[in-house]
């Protein structure tokens, strides 16, 4: 078996506890449904060991993916083909769906170690790199789930703990019972909140940063604005993707699309490109189901570059934005998408 990569990612750490990862990540639950039809295992693997072999070793689940777990189980078969100790797997706990279909949180001690136990199991792996709780449970101390996972790194079945959503408050309890290596949230052009108290305090506790929904949920890959929906997708309701606020955001997306070919990327080049300049210790982790690997990496020699001659896509989205956003030093912040 072909193990070793035919791009070369930078590689960063996440946090100060040694997990080093492809700077750009791979979130895998579109793989499953949610946003798009879902695919076959067999459709599933082959996009997971493509990715691999441009450079991504990160890859991101979660034990509610898809139906019956259905995302651990194709991550599972994916991993058998390959080279596993090059693989920086991340799942998480924490949202369970009841009876009724509707989804709850839940963080008690006794949980999380039976849901780390299922997705050992499922994935089919002697260990989880990185052990997120997905949702915060608030009627349970995070106290208490936090101390349930340190008893997990210490019997080797997960290597770091990472927090999902959190608070700020949360973030640093939890960080105070073991060190936090990651917080996995939104982060994107069109969602900047964490920018003024969590950033900072991530960066004071050395906790890396994993954005989910790096491409505003597909919106700087032209959904619903260049392409439609699929039927499938849950973003067919929401509020920035119908009605007024749509008409209003297709106005934005047009810009960045004119601003993107002046500089001679796509959109979501642009978007991602901003986005990873925002430092190492930031990982965006799109999804296949927002645009396939091959859009946002154009080049074997280096996956942030354009396809303008030396000049990486990392330079590029800072001086498009500085060339044509006013004021400064938020640029794009005064053009955030509409939602009401």
């Amino acid at each position: 078996m072909e193990d070793k990569p035919e791009i070369q990612v930078p590689r960063v750490k996440l946090g100060k506890q040694g997990l080093e990862v492809s700077k750009l990540g791979f979130g895998c639950a579109g793989l499953s449904g949610l946003l798009n039809a879902p695919l076959s295992h067999e459709e599933g693997c082959s996009i997971i060991k493509d990715s691999f072999y441009k450079g991504i070793t990160f890859f991101d689940t979660a034990d509610v993916y898809g139906h019956n777990h259905d995302n651990e189980f194709m991550i599972g078969k994916a991993l058998k083909q390959l080279p596993r100790e090059k693989i920086q797997l991340a799942t998480k706990f924490g949202i369970t769906i009841l009876d009724d279909g509707q989804p709850a949180v839940k963080g008690t001690p006794e949980y999380v170690r039976k849901c780390c136990e299922a997705s050992l199991k499922r994935l089919d792996v002697d260990y989880i790199d990185l052990y997120y709780q997905h949702r915060v449970d608030i009627f349970v101390p995070i106290e208490d789930t936090m101390g349930e996972l340190k008893k997990l790194v210490e019997e080797g079945k997960i290597k770091y703990i990472g927090l999902s959503e959190a608070s700020v408050d949360t973030i640093k309890r939890a960080h105070a019972i073991h060190p936090i290596t990651a917080l996995q949230i939104e982060y994107s052009l069109w969602t900047r909140e964490i920018e003024d108290y969590i950033i900072p305090l991530c960066r004071e506790l050395g906790i890396g940063i994993v954005a989910y929904s790096p491409l505003g949920h597909g919106f700087f890959g032209g959904k619903a604005v260049a392409e439609s929906l699929p039927k499938e997708s849950i973003l067919a309701t929401h509020p920035k993707f119908v009605g007024e606020n749509l008409d209003k955001n297709k106005l934005i997306y047009a810009r960045f699309s004119n601003l993107a070919e002046k500089y001679a990327c796509t959109p979501p080049q642009l978007a991602l490109a901003w986005l990873l300049h925002q430092g190492d210790d930031v990982v965006p982790i799109p999804e296949f189901a927002i645009m396939r690997i091959d859009n946002h990496t154009t080049s074997k020699q280096n996956p942030c570059r354009s396809t303008r001659t030396n000049e990486s896509s990392l330079d590029l989205s800072v001086s498009a934005y500085k060339d044509n956003f006013q004021p400064r030093p938020d640029p794009i912040r005064q053009h955030q998408p509409v939602q009401s």
